[in-house]
């Protein structure tokens, strides 16, 4: 099988037929590939949702050499050979993810200071980077009041930007989706269907693959800041799930139980309820060692003052 040249930001690489723009970049790395609030590697038939991804195509392919006519959006567009692609490079772009950033930002409440996701939300990240100081909307935002979805997990769907992934996560990970988007338009919400409860083995994923705070986990809502705490990579032996996990600690307190991320934040590895909510004990863990966090992570904070800076190389994430 040939492989595909692609350029991106002027960086030339090669891949796979069939791979997308988004992944193309992402085997660049570093400020080459475009955000992604939707997309989600594990999850198939995720992205084009969110649009913060779009890119702009200055060559189509070696045989074509038009530009599109609109920009596309990275996570949906196969690579062609001899495509040239631009993202940061690209003024339009930014722009146009500026705008993006003000459109997701729309309805959502200005409550950093209270939302659990502080500190490792991907809608912070973005608006710290593509973010306006004002905005153009005057109108009140819409408001939905915090329900439980279940006895493990709590949603605000006054957070929430309709990105899908809970609901693929529910489609592709469990036996029987009981929740999804509910009405149309402004009208739009993440719900369960007649007042049915989320329960099954692997719902705390749902969790994990929210880019906001519009689904957080009840058993550590407002226990601490995720900067107090210290993420360690911990295993144990489970029939369900692989049992490769972080723990957050507090002291001796385990608060928390995520799955591992990689370099884009998302789960290496799907883990069950079981390990996720009800193994608190550091007893019922192997803790293998502190957590590889991003220097430019929140959560690295006084964790790491004796390393040197590496540079611009992956890093894992919380």
């Amino acid at each position: 099988m040939s492989l595909l040249k692609v350029t991106i930001d002027n960086i030339e690489v090669e891949v796979e037929p069939g791979t997308t723009i988004l992944n193309a970049a992402r085997k660049i790395g570093g400020s080459v590939v475009p955000p992604a609030m939707c997309y989600y590697s594990k999850l198939e038939g995720s992205g084009g949702y969110c649009r913060s991804c779009l890119v702009k195509i200055s060559q189509s392919s070696a045989k074509d050499t038009r530009p599109m006519p609109k920009l596309v959006p990275s996570c949906r567009t196969a690579v062609q050979d001899g495509m040239v692609v631009l993202n940061t490079t690209s003024p339009e772009v930014m722009e146009n993810r500026r705008a993006i950033t003000e459109f997701l930002l729309l309805n959502h409440p200005l409550d950093c200071p209270v939302c659990d996701q502080a500190g490792e939300c991907h809608l912070q990240d973005l608006s710290y980077e593509h973010g306006l100081e004002e905005t153009n909307t005057i109108e009140e935002r819409r408001t939905f009041e915090p329900i439980d979805i279940g006895e493990l997990i709590k949603l605000n769907m006054n957070r929430c930007i309709l990105c899908y992934r809970c609901v693929k996560v529910a489609d592709q990970l469990t036996d029987k989706r009981v929740h999804g988007v509910l009405n149309r338009g402004d009208h739009s919400e993440i719900s369960t269907y007649i007042l049915n409860a989320v329960d099954n083995d692997f719902s705390g994923n749902m969790i994990d693959v929210c880019p906001v705070g519009a689904l957080t986990d009840r058993t550590f809502r407002f226990k601490s800041r995720v900067w107090f705490t210290k993420p360690m990579d911990a295993h144990r032996d489970c029939n369900t799930c692989s049992g490769k996990t972080v723990v957050w600690l507090k002291g001796e307190e385990i608060l928390r139980v995520t799955g591992r991320k990689d370099t884009y934040g998302e789960l290496e590895e799907f883990i069950c309820n079981e390990c996720r909510f009800h193994k608190k004990k550091v007893s019922d863990w192997v803790i293998e060692g502190p957590r590889n966090i991003k220097r430019n992570s929140v959560i690295s904070q006084n964790h790491y003052q004796n390393l040197k800076p590496t540079g611009d190389e992956p890093q894992k994430p919380e």
